[in-house]
Formats: structure tokens, sequence, C-alpha cells
């Protein structure tokens, strides 16, 4: 197995696209972004292992998002390549008109209720589109949660993975008498992946993610391979590293409610993250939003109309401890 980390300008850090070819199968996990940069990057890459796109055998995407799907197309058509995706995100990776115009009714929709002024809008959106009208659309396969395939000798076993986005799965297998995972952006090493913004189609994206993070907890595996940076190779201390930072961001949470009084997302983050540009206009407002409507799923906030407010016993609670920090449940 060999790891092509193809540089990107993303916060997250440079791609991994990973290859196996120690067998009969040449795969890929992930494919990096549709631009001409990548593409040069990824070719020669592969060619430093004996690889061209026409020997791909098969294609395992993570998710959606373009900086892990936007070669898939290319690929395919060179090689005729078989695509795998989770089948919530299948449609939105074969570019279905009626999944991105689903995707962009309900932006629409969590922008307005967010409080994202109309320009902020614009500009988020110009920005968006730019990843799908450049992407070479594949034919894909979904697959579901707990699929297994066998990849040169070894079982590859889907665990499904939401939070980040809805169809976000990683990839378990054991190598060599070591267990170890394709997180995707599941876990990552040094940012903590985006929830609400990232993918607005996850209902309680909070939740959801806390609960994929307790099972990377409870596997403890030996080793993780994530989308972007550097291998982890304590994945449970990672994991519990993120839900420490959750709940921190939780507590500064309900800080901005007592500061500020009632308010709608977006002047919550603000407070959280200041003034906002490019694909962080929806990241940070999405994050506040799975925030708060984790806590209002708890009873720790109330929200009338487009405004949330911190409950009283919450406010007693905050007030009377120096733990910047609040327990959550999932």
């Amino acid at each position: 197995m060999e790891r092509l980390s193809l540089t990107t300008v993303e916060f997250e850090g440079d791609n991994n696209v990973y290859l196996l070819d120690d067998g009969p199968d040449t795969v890929l996990v992930d494919t990096g972004y549709c631009s001409e940069g990548t593409r040069a990057q990824l070719v020669s890459e592969l060619e430093a292992h004996g690889v061209a796109f026409d020997d791909i055998d098969r294609v395992f995407l993570t998710h959606w998002h373009a900086d892990h799907t936007g070669l898939a197309g290319e690929i395919q058509r060179a090689s005729d390549a078989e695509v795998f995706v989770h089948s919530r995100d299948a449609p939105l990776v074969e570019n279905d008109d009626g999944a991105w115009a689903e995707l962009r009714e309900i932006q629409t929709a969590c922008f307005d209720e967010w409080g994202i002024p109309e320009t902020k809008q614009q500009e988020l959106f110009d920005r968006m589109e730019d990843g799908r009208t450049d992407t070479e659309s594949p034919s894909v396969t979904a697959f579901q949660d707990g699929d297994e395939f066998r990849v040169n000798g070894r079982k590859l076993r889907v665990k499904h993975a939401p939070g980040h986005a809805a169809g976000l799965c990683m990839f378990e297998w054991v190598r060599d008498g070591v267990r170890e995972v394709f997180s995707g952006d599941a876990v990552l090493p040094v940012y903590t992946p985006n929830v609400g913004g990232a993918d607005v189609r996850v209902e309680d994206s909070l939740a959801k993610y806390l609960r994929t993070l307790r099972y990377v907890v409870d596997v403890e595996y030996d080793r993780a391979w994530p989308g972007h940076r550097t291998p982890i190779s304590n994945p449970a201390e990672r994991a519990r590293h993120i839900v420490e930072h959750h709940e921190e961001r939780a507590w500064w949470v309900l800080d901005a409610l007592r500061r500020r009084g009632p308010c709608d997302v977006w002047t919550v983050s603000d407070y959280l993250f200041g003034d906002l540009q490019g694909i962080h206009i929806i990241h940070g407002p999405g994050e506040s939003y799975a925030h708060l409507e984790h806590l209002e799923r708890s009873g720790a906030v109330t929200r009338t109309g487009l405004e949330y407010d911190i409950a009283d016993d919450t406010l007693d609670a905050l007030d009377g401890t120096t733990e910047k920090r609040l327990a959550l449940e999932f």
C-alpha cells in the first residue's frame, strides 16, 4: 500500500490518495481534486510505482466532496474502473442534476435560517459551484454500511461514519496483523472535520459524528490512514481529542448566548470565528448550527423563530463552573 500525497491549498492539508496494488488488482482510495496541478501530480506519483490511470481496476471513495472524488470520472474513462461510494453520496458523485438541485435548495434554506447575509451567500455559491462544473462525472456502484470487498487477498470492510458528510465511510482492513482504517475525513490528524456546514443534508450531524468518534475509540485501530496529511498512529486517542474539542466548542456556543443574548446562528458564528471568507462562510455557521441544534435537542438552549437563547438552568450551571467544557450526550 502506498500513500500518495497531493498538494492542496485547502486548510485541511494535502490530500491523500491510497494505492493498493500488492496483488492482481490495482485499487485507489480517493482521487484528489479535478485540476491540472493535481492531475499532473497524481499521474507522476502513480508512474513512480509503475501505474497509470488505465491500470486502475477499482476506486473506493470515502465521500462526495470534490477534493476526494474529482478525478474519479477521468480515471474511469481511461480504465473502465468500477467506482464505489456510499448510496447517500452516489447521486452527487454522479453529478445528478436532481441531487444537486436538492442540495442547493437545502443549502439556501439553511443559509436564510442561519442569517447569513445575502452578499456572503452569493460569494459562497460562487465558490461551491466551481467544484461541480470542473468535474468529469463517473458512473458509480453504491455500497452500504458493512459491505465487504476482497482486495488482493484482504477483506476491505465499509464502516459508515456520517457527520462530516451523509455518506462518509471508512474502510477497515487487517494488514500484516495490524488493524488499519482508511478514515477519510472522519478522523484527521490536525484539523477537526467540519460538521453542519460540510454537508447540510445531515440531520443532527453533531450527534452522528460523536457516535462515529465513539466507534473509533471503541475499536482501537492500530493505525488510521486519513484523507489529509500524515498517518495517525493512535486513532482512538485522536478521536477522544476531537470529542474534547467539541465539548469545548459547546461551552463557547453557550458563552456566546450568555454574552450576546438571544441571537441567530450567524451571530454565534461571528462570536466564535469572526469574519469569514470563501468556503469558511458555510463552515463557521454550519458548525455553530450543529452545536445549537444538538444543545436544543438536549434542552440546554431554546429557540424562538431564528434566535436561540440559553436555558435558565444551563445559565446557572455555566455561571457556577470555571471549566470551559460541556459534556455532550450522544
